[in-house]
């Protein structure tokens, strides 16, 4: 099988490049390294079955041939974590809407109907008020708050949007992903993704920066699972034209989450609590609660998460501590 991902030498991307490597398929990945790495490809990228082009997705010349040589798309390219979200609100918009339209619209005239799967976010649910999110939810955005705060999710939204459309004007098979909070390692926090930054900081015994009251909840998947869970819908026709959760269903506390890495990085960092207000701005609309159902996802494809949330800060631990150590000896 010949795989394209696009946002390949980023998180999520470089570890779907990892997995189907494995299995022996061909894949080629873009990416034009604003958040990816060529550390995340290292691994493998002189296998002979590996091919990687540095390009930004809305210019990139080659994607109507690598979309015409491809069986599988995962358009992973995106802009992603909140501190990049508020400082980069026009690249936020132009990359995750017209870039997947793009990558969309050349897949529908490559004429060669490759599978498709567009990652959306939990993100789109905005800050409702439920513990528990499904896929048939309604969806809100605090117009009064309507900052470049939600641009993100706006952006993803209308991702999902373009990609309905697509799957049923153009018979093409896409299938859409909310992600939720993946994580693991090759993991950045220097975005604002919490478990990796938690983990650096509680391993080189900074103080933990909890923003808000640390009461909000979250839940979180390791990566390999979400991998997984990708390619899985990507074997099943019942998934095509469908929006499914992608994530472990298990919830914590922020406070407990920093708890639970402190301890098990055997740290005596203290928990500090960071204002909202002076993590990101004023008014900022913190999201309470952040948990998938997984009904659907179940149904689709008998997915069931295989990584504790524990299992994921162990990883992240191996992953991170001796490059922290290092940091911290030479410091």
């Amino acid at each position: 099988m010949r795989v394209l991902i696009t946002g390949g030498a980023g998180f999520i991307g470089s570890h779907l490049a990892e997995f189907h490597l494995e299995r022996g398929d061909e894949v080629h990945c873009v990416d034009d390294l604003s958040t990816g790495t060529l550390e995340n490809i290292a691994p493998f990228r002189d296998s002979p079955e590996f091919r990687f082009d540095r390009a930004d997705i809305l210019t990139w010349d080659g994607l109507t041939e690598a979309l015409a040589r491809a069986d599988r798309v995962y358009h992973m390219a995106a802009v992603v974590g909140m501190f990049r979200v508020l400082t980069e609100p026009e690249a936020v918009l132009a990359t995750n809407v017209a870039g997947t339209e793009r990558v969309l619209r050349c897949a529908a005239e490559a004429g060669s109907r490759p599978r498709v799967l567009v990652a959306s976010s939990s993100e789109v649910y905005g800050p409702v008020g439920t513990h528990r999110l499904d896929e048939t939810d309604a969806l809100l955005v605090h117009c009064d708050t309507a900052k470049t705060q939600w641009n993100y999710a706006l952006s993803k939204l209308a991702g999902e949007a373009l990609g309905i459309t697509y799957s049923g004007s153009f018979d093409l098979p896409v299938t859409i992903v909310r992600l939720f909070n993946t994580t693991g390692p090759r993991q950045s926090g220097r975005y604002g993704m919490v478990v990796p930054r938690f983990v650096r900081q509680a391993t080189l015994g900074e103080p933990l920066t909890v923003f808000g009251d640390g009461l909000q909840t979250r839940s979180f998947c390791h990566v390999g699972d979400s991998v997984r869970a990708l390619h899985l819908l990507c074997e099943s026709d019942a998934a095509e034209g469908e929006i499914v959760n992608v994530g472990n269903d298990r919830a914590i506390t922020v406070l407990d989450l920093a708890n639970l890495v402190r301890s098990m990085a055997g740290s005596s960092s203290p928990v500090i609590f960071v204002p909202d207000s002076e993590a990101y701005y004023h008014g900022f609309v913190g999201i309470r609660h952040r948990k998938p159902a997984l009904d659907k996802l179940k149904r689709l494809v008998g997915f069931e998460p295989e990584h504790t949330l524990e299992d994921t800060i162990t990883d992240l631990l191996a992953a991170i501590r001796p490059t922290a150590e290092g940091a911290r000896a030479t410091g």
